[in-house]
């Protein structure tokens, strides 16, 4: 398909059921036309999406590609955040740039197919690994681009401690970091011996290189620890606008329902973003409670209900942290359906347009205009298609085809099958 040739998705199906044809521009990256039944022009390309819901595509705002497919170089028996913290610590030093380059491109090309046409990904900084995953992910990012596959932001993920004479190495790290091609500061504040402090250090650090920060935040249970209440208040007095989004949020949907909805408020008048990850939270946490074991999840409701943006990530995908861990935003927005009990509009929207928000990129929609950034996958409707969860998927981006996966499913009339043996 040439650059001049318009791309047009037929006999669709948007989120509601309703049929729907997409025009989009390959040359300009945006829709040009949405209607019920578009007339093909001259030398359109088309892909036929019969059968398919036709979406906004999803993007990715947090997964690890630098771990991505190490569980089984680095298992964790133990399957709690600990023993992978203490799996990954121990394997981290063994790898080179070239290993974590191969298993971050492949996670990478199945976020893709699976509809993200824009991936954050976090990676280590630290003692044993120095900058060595940066310099990988900074030549997947610009292989990405090159291939006009997805666009690919990259967080530091600075180890611990940032604080005192302790945190002295990391804090020059992250500078580092940021110099030499992150996109964002990130940082685990609530695991620093001075959580307030460790806040105000990556802070710090995005305001030098002006860029947005990224925090794994109270990934705990421990309803002691609300670390993600300085970063919402440091925000505010400062007068960050450089983008700020706080992940995981776990202890935050262990509080009482009324410190709940003040926390939320809090974050959504500071404009902090927050990801909540199901996938590994639900993998991770309440390991070892037999009775009631909490979902491990923040308070997904509360930050809706104050108006908050609220985005839905995969996290890691099979390595120590989730061995099961998959890349695919329909299946986060599925288990948001069934663990937080969100409407399956809300849960894709967590995926799609509070996701895109939550990375600053802008907002996707099928109308004349906007990105050309969508997904066709099979279903009669966005719950069906959620529901099914299929590998036929047509993928988007910037007005291009760039993943195409057909899935054709043949069931033999039981009069062709052997009988069993005795």
């Amino acid at each position: 398909m040439s650059e001049a040739t318009m791309l047009l998705l037929r006999d669709g199906v948007d989120g509601e059921g309703a049929r729907v044809d997409v025009r989009v521009d390959p040359g300009s990256g945006l829709v040009v036309e949405v209607g019920a039944a578009l007339t093909p022009g001259d030398g359109d390309a088309t892909l036929d999406c019969a059968g398919m819901v036709v979406l906004p595509a999803p993007a990715e705002p947090h997964a690890h590609l630098d771990k991505a497919l190490s569980a089984g170089a680095a298992p964790n028996p133990a399957g709690d955040l600990r023993g992978a913290i203490d799996a990954w610590h121990a394997y981290r030093p063994s790898l080179d740039a070239e290993e974590i380059l191969g298993r971050a491109r492949e996670a990478a090309h199945r976020f893709v197919a699976a509809g993200a046409t824009a991936i954050r990904t976090h990676l280590d900084v630290g003692p044993g690994i120095g900058l060595r995953g940066l310099d990988a992910l900074v030549a997947l990012k610009r292989e990405l681009a090159e291939q006009g596959l997805c666009d690919l932001q990259l967080v530091a993920l600075i180890s611990p401690p940032l604080t005192g004479p302790e945190g002295e190495s990391n804090r020059m790290l992250l500078a580092a970091a940021l110099e030499a091609g992150a996109d964002v500061a990130g940082g685990c504040p609530h695991l620093d011996p001075d959580p307030v402090g460790a806040t105000a250090v990556a802070l710090d650090a995005a305001e030098a290189a002006g860029a947005p920060v990224d925090l794994h935040s109270d990934e705990t249970l421990d309803a002691r620890r609300l670390a993600v209440r300085d970063l919402a208040r440091m925000v505010v007095e400062r007068g960050f606008v450089g983008g700020a989004v706080a992940s995981h949020c776990v202890s935050l949907g262990a509080q009482r329902p009324a410190l709940q909805a003040i926390v939320a408020r809090e974050l959504a008048d500071a404009g902090v973003a927050v990801v909540t990850c199901p996938q590994t939270n639900l993998y991770l946490q309440s390991r070892g409670v037999a009775q009631a074991p909490a979902r491990g999840l923040t308070a997904v409701r509360a930050l809706l209900d104050a108006g908050a943006i609220v985005a839905g990530g995969a996290d890691n995908v099979g390595d120590p942290f989730n061995c099961v861990g998959r890349p695919d935003p329909l299946e986060t927005a599925a288990l948001l359906v069934t663990a937080a009990h969100l409407t399956p509009a809300e849960a894709y929207t967590r995926v799609s347009g509070d996701a895109r928000a939550a990375l600053g990129l802008p907002a996707v929609a099928l109308v004349p205009g906007a990105p050309a950034e969508l997904l066709a996958v099979r279903g009669e409707s966005l719950a069906d298609a959620l529901a099914r969860g299929s590998d036929h998927r047509f993928v988007i981006h910037r007005g291009r085809c760039v993943a195409r996966t057909e899935v054709r499913t043949a069931l033999a009339p039981l009069s062709n099958v052997p009988a069993l043996m005795p």
